[in-house]
């Protein structure tokens, strides 16, 4: 008896199409709230004078399938016939053993006989040949629009590359922003301008950026939990905590270190990987040195602690932060430094539940979630984001963001409860060389301009206000604008 047949995969092909008959999507699977990497698909997916198959990438639970019901439900309400939607789990044991080409068939002989249609890969890289599939389907059916997800990324963008080459356009989907985590929970909205940045409180009077600061202390009490959990949209929305941090362990981090990375590299000893990854969250925003690695981590080789710390950058498990020079100044060593690709994946794992009372934890936390904020929001338009370290004083700028025509933003992170910048910091002494240059503080009444001894400006902003001021300028479609 065969194992998979053309009645088995149409089974689980209709549920996952209930809009075949119903011609909704379930709304449990749409929520109101549309991120920014939606708008961008759908901008991309309906253009009619350029055709792009497009692909999201992301770390797990992230919401990538989310986007794609989202965008089904809005092709539906446009007025789609639902039959010419075809959503795949690549995931799905059935289908992922039956080949792109079975479920393609099966789908037209018994749904849809025509090719101008929607489909809608997840998880397309458990597929066998996926990119040439893709680059086939892109070729020879030229009416098939195609949206695919992907945790993958270096899978992805390999077969971006070579298959993909002018039919793919590649979407990052990070984790949740700070803004988007209080629309995601609804709280209440607090009104901006559509064009505010941070780069706009320079030109603010005091009074205005009081005004604004106190505005926004409507989230300024969700800050925490955020930092916790808040950047996956399902843990977000959790009602027990430590229940969503369990299954961040288990789905979010074991599977990408126990299954997708060995299965994608051949890893035969996915031990060794866990144990990086353990220590790499333990020194989250710190400098990181190879050696230093494998001295504590008895037994594991140099050449292997270099592999697997490019496999889980890939996997969107952690950001690498290299260092950048100053205007010709040299950098002393170029060591990079790590950060969890999500506070919320860091405390997952350490288990440590003090983090909210250590001022040294809260300062890695939240120096981690400025970084990845900042490298999403510059994402497409940075020549780098990284960090400077050197100079007289010998002391370092967290995040330098490297922008066309010179334009460079510094950002300090001072998250604590007195946070002098004495004339000797780095930011400090560099600050002449930046477009901008920003503090990021912790109490919500540390705001305002700080001068230096040369006539130079500095902004000090509290995290929380800053991160949502980052997050809506985002989401009106101002990333990478300073």
């Amino acid at each position: 008896m065969a194992i998979i047949t053309t009645e088995r995969i149409l089974k689980v092909l209709t549920s996952y199409n209930p809009w075949w008959q119903t011609g909704t999507v379930n709304k449990e699977l749409t929520p109101k709230y549309k991120r920014f990497a939606y708008h961008m698909a759908m901008d991309r997916l309906l253009k009619t004078d350029i055709r792009r198959t497009i692909v999201l990438t992301g770390v797990r639970r992230v919401g990538k399938t989310t986007i794609e019901y989202q965008m089904i439900d809005k092709l539906l309400q446009e007025g789609v016939p639902p039959q010419r939607i075809l959503f795949v789990s690549l995931d799905h044991p059935i289908l992922k053993l039956a080949g792109i080409d079975d479920i393609l068939e099966c789908y037209h002989q018994n749904i849809c006989a025509d090719h101008d249609v929607y489909y809608f890969f997840d998880e397309i890289q458990y597929a066998a040949d996926w990119s040439q599939w893709l680059k086939v389907l892109y070729d020879t059916q030229p009416n098939t629009k195609m949206v695919a997800t992907g945790s993958a990324s270096p899978a992805l963008v390999k077969g971006s590359s070579e298959s993909g080459a002018g039919r793919w356009s590649l979407i990052q989907v990070p984790t949740l922003s700070f803004y988007e985590y209080c629309a995601l929970l609804d709280l209440p909205k607090i009104d901006l301008p559509a064009t505010l940045k941070p780069s706009d409180l320079f030109s603010m009077t005091q009074i205005e950026r009081n005004q604004l600061v106190t505005k926004l202390s409507l989230v300024q009490n969700h800050f925490n939990r955020y930092l916790q959990l808040g950047g996956f949209p399902e843990l977000a929305l959790s009602k027990n905590d430590f229940l969503a941090e369990q299954i961040m362990r288990e789905d979010v981090v074991d599977k990408v270190l126990k299954r997708d990375l060995p299965a994608l590299y051949n890893i035969r000893n996915a031990t060794e990987l866990e144990r990086i990854f353990l220590y790499l969250c333990s020194v989250s925003s710190e400098l990181v040195a190879i050696d230093a690695i494998t001295k504590e981590l008895n037994g594991v080789s140099r050449p292997t602690v270099q592999n697997y710390i490019q496999y889980l950058a890939s996997a969107n498990l952690i950001y690498i932060s290299n260092p950048v020079s100053i205007k010709g100044k040299k950098i002393l060593k170029a060591i990079p430094k790590i950060y969890i690709a999500d506070a919320a994946i860091r405390n997952a794992v350490l288990m440590d539940n003090d983090v909210l009372t250590n001022p040294v934890e809260m300062g890695k936390m939240v120096e981690t979630t400025v970084y990845k904020h900042l490298k999403d929001y510059y994402n497409q338009r940075a020549t780098s984001v990284g960090y400077y370290r050197g100079g007289s004083s010998n002391k370092e700028i967290d995040v330098v963001i490297e922008l066309p025509q010179g334009q460079n933003v510094y950002v300090e992170v001072k998250y604590r409860e007195q946070a002098p910048i004495p004339n000797t910091d780095a930011i400090i002494e560099n600050c002449a060389q930046a477009k901008y240059a920003f503090i990021i503080t912790k109490k919500a009444e540390d705001i305002g301009l700080h001068q230096t001894s040369d006539d130079q400006q500095l902004l000090r902003i509290p995290a929380f206000a800053f991160l949502y001021i980052l997050g809506h300028a985002a989401q009106n479609g101002n990333c990478g604008n300073i």
